[in-house]
């Protein structure tokens, strides 16, 4: 007798759905990190990775950097990634512009703001002025109105006022400064570290004496009022005789020596007086005290002149003449008329 035998499958599950606990070698393990995507059989973050930027295989180039899934330019510079528009930790004046330069900086233009009061002037933070298009060097004055002049600390784009127009500075060669010297033996000119040092001496039994005058054309405008500084001291001054001195400041000359008009007009400053080279009036003033003094020479539009020392009127005059030339020393070669003056400036001051 045929007996039938139940058979069994060793297969826990024959011919049924794949257990899903079980693992599959031909799919992948999906990535399970928040933020991370499967890039073929890698995890990406897709924010940040540049090989594959918003989505698998969307690579930037070299030149770029992956930024919230997109691709943005940047600079690549000494090995270090650089964003876009930023400055140069080192120098102001230069910047992360990929478009133009990926791999190194770039200069900003001339002119662009690198600090307080400073501008860039080729590549380099500099104090200037950049006015109309123009850089221009700290001090420059403005070529249209010399009563203007570029002061970075107060302006980098547009001329700053000025107090007064150096005519000349102490201490510094007055040839290179514009003025021309009128002289004769004996006499010294010399220079120390602020001051231009101006001495005249006669010969004994001479007839005639040493002269040094100082004398600058186009100091001035003679049609316009105008206010002259000298900042100096008289070391030592002979008494004047009238319409010459030893030691004198001239609001208007003439040639070497001046016209009669020049010469009236001349301030004259003795040893102890200071006074118009006529005659025509004086102060009382001790000049050779061994101090520094301001000695201004103001002349108004209807040409009314007064000189003051220290902010004290001495004298005054009327129908004052200028011709634009103004002189400064030993005027006279009159014998024993001599001076020695310590000349630390002088300035015409902005009106």
């Amino acid at each position: 007798m045929l007996g039938f035998f139940a058979c069994s499958d060793d297969s826990p599950n024959p011919g049924g759905t794949p257990d899903a606990s079980m693992p599959d070698g031909s799919v992948p393990e999906m990535c399970t990190t928040e933020g991370t995507t499967q890039c073929g059989d890698t995890c990406v973050t897709t924010a940040t990775d540049p090989a594959h930027c918003g989505a698998c295989n969307q690579a930037c180039t070299t030149t770029e950097a992956c930024e919230a899934g997109v691709c943005v330019a940047v600079c690549r510079i000494d090995g270090q990634q650089v964003e876009a528009g930023a400055l140069n930790a080192a120098n102001a004046c230069e910047q992360c512009r990929p478009e133009l330069y990926a791999t190194e900086w770039t200069p900003l233009v001339d002119g662009t703001a690198c600090g307080t009061g400073q501008v860039c002037s080729t590549g380099a933070c500099s104090s200037k002025c950049f006015i109309d298009g123009t850089l221009h060097d700290e001090g420059t004055p403005n070529p249209a109105n010399a009563c203007e002049v570029c002061m970075p600390a107060t302006s980098t784009t547009a001329w700053s006022p000025r107090e007064s127009i150096p005519l000349l500075v102490g201490g510094t060669d007055i040839a290179a400064q514009g003025w021309t010297t009128y002289s004769q033996a004996p006499n010294t000119l010399t220079y120390a570290e602020d001051y231009t040092r101006l001495a005249t001496s006669t010969n004994s039994g001479a007839r005639t004496s040493g002269q040094l005058l100082l004398a600058k054309t186009n100091a001035l405008d003679p049609t316009q009022p105008f206010k002259l500084r000298v900042t100096m001291q008289v070391e030592s001054a002979s008494r004047h005789n009238q319409l010459d001195s030893g030691a004198a400041i001239l609001g208007s000359l003439t040639g070497s020596a001046g016209t009669a008009t020049d010469r009236a007009q001349m301030i004259y400053l003795d040893s102890a007086a200071i006074g118009w080279a006529d005659d025509t009036q004086s102060a009382a003033f001790a000049v050779t005290d061994g101090a520094y003094h301001i000695y201004e020479l103001a002349v108004s539009a209807d040409k009314v002149a007064t000189v003051s020392v220290d902010g004290v009127v001495k004298l005054t005059r009327n129908n004052f003449t200028a011709n634009g030339t103004i002189a400064i020393g030993d005027q006279t070669n009159d014998p024993n008329v001599d001076g020695a003056m310590r000349i630390k400036s002088v300035e015409k001051l902005c009106q």
